[in-house]
């Protein structure tokens, strides 16, 4: 196993980190985790070498967390860095920071959490944990010895992201979405060297897009092809993070277990600047092949917004741009779940204010009708 550094800590994680979200699971229900299975291949890891295990409070409906507790047991606890998050869609008065601690402490059978973090930032729910003094009520969690050290994972904007590491010396680390598809989405590559500027461990989620870059489509693979050394598409989007000196550590949400074997061979081949000019240069062709299946050409430029009706067009238009690209259209309900129902694109009264406001000239309303019609909503 590769062991790579932790920002101002003086800790060597492995490369690899396995993320408890994507667990084997019984008859495709999400809340029962195949236990066996998934005890097998995590204490497999840890075996293997991996040192960072990652759950949080509403992973597999709630079962993650216990789940976890339970395949810590034997002393595999004592060999890891244990991470979890705060809910903070579930925060509504400052006792409930206790309640919610106290209770993950509990589901994982241990007295702290290594690395505690604030779980999916944005904008908003970042103002309101803030408001009601998170940062507090944290210090307080780590002189007791609950917590020993704070971060945040974030989904947002750059600009929101340097709000959040800005407004607190006391991060250790955060937790990003980046894949070479994101480089300039959410934190992006200026988020990480931000961060990794100021001192932070920057811990990457979704290097895979959640599987998505796995599965190249005809066009893709043509070019993966053409490499002189050949990698499966899933190794390839691990090797560009990896490829990223600032990175502290890659989570892999694994399902099976030759996933697990697949990701502890690449981590053991993985290292900053490993890739070479000419494989840089066949990711950035990737990279734009997926591109040019983007059937609406927002940048996210936000010039629409505020939408008068409150639709979060740059964030529909992604959702279901990524649905094409990555040639599965049947997943554009489950993303578009995640936008809030009076931002979505029923919400739309065709004032037609936004697109005299876009400068790439697109017709907005009749792309939210298309959206509507792709999720059978008209």
């Amino acid at each position: 196993m590769r062991y790579r550094n932790f920002g101002r800590l003086d800790w060597k994680p492995a490369a690899l980190g396995f993320g408890t979200m994507r667990l084997p699971v019984l008859g495709g229900d999400y809340a029962q985790i195949d236990e066996p299975e998934a005890t097998r291949m995590l204490r497999h890891a840890i075996d293997q070498g991996v040192n960072y295990v990652d759950s949080a409070y509403g992973y597999h409906r709630g079962k993650s967390e216990e789940f976890v507790g339970r395949a810590l047991q034997d002393g595999y606890r004592q060999r890891i860095r244990l991470a979890t998050k705060l809910p903070c869609w579930l925060v509504k008065a400052p006792e409930d920071f206790d309640r919610l601690l106290n209770e993950q402490l509990q589901r994982l059978q241990t007295g702290y959490i290594d690395f505690y973090l604030l779980h999916s930032l944005d904008e908003e729910s970042w103002h309101v944990v803030r408001d009601l003094q998170v940062l507090d009520w944290a210090e307080r969690a780590m002189a007791d010895g609950r917590i020993h050290f704070l971060g945040f994972s974030f989904h947002d904007r750059y600009e929101v992201f340097q709000e959040i590491v800005d407004a607190y010396d006391g991060w250790t680390f955060c937790q990003i979405q980046y894949n070479y598809m994101d480089e300039e989405n959410q934190a992006g590559t200026r988020g990480l060297r931000y961060a990794a500027g100021r001192g932070l461990a920057v811990v990457v989620m979704e290097p895979i897009r959640g599987g998505r870059l796995a599965e190249a489509p005809p066009a893709i693979a043509e070019l993966w092809d053409t490499a002189a050394h050949k990698r499966t598409p899933a190794e390839w989007a691990l090797q560009w993070v990896w490829n990223q000196p600032e990175v502290s550590i890659v989570l892999s949400g694994m399902s099976t277990m030759e996933q697990v074997e697949q990701n502890l061979a690449s981590a053991d081949r993985s290292g900053p600047g490993t890739l070479t000019e000419d494989e840089r240069t066949l990711i950035a062709r990737v990279r734009e092949r997926y591109r040019e299946f983007c059937p609406i050409p927002c940048t996210s430029c936000d010039y629409c917004q505020p939408c008068p009706s409150g639709v979060a067009i740059p964030r529909i238009f992604e959702v279901y741009n990524e649905s094409i690209m990555f040639g599965h259209p049947e997943a554009l309900g489950d993303s578009y779940q995640w936008i809030k129902a009076e931002q979505r694109a029923d919400q739309c009264t065709e004032c037609g204010q936004c697109e005299e406001l876009c400068p790439q000239s697109i017709q907005i309303i009749e792309w939210l009708k298309k959206v509507r019609q792709a999720l059978g909503e008209v």
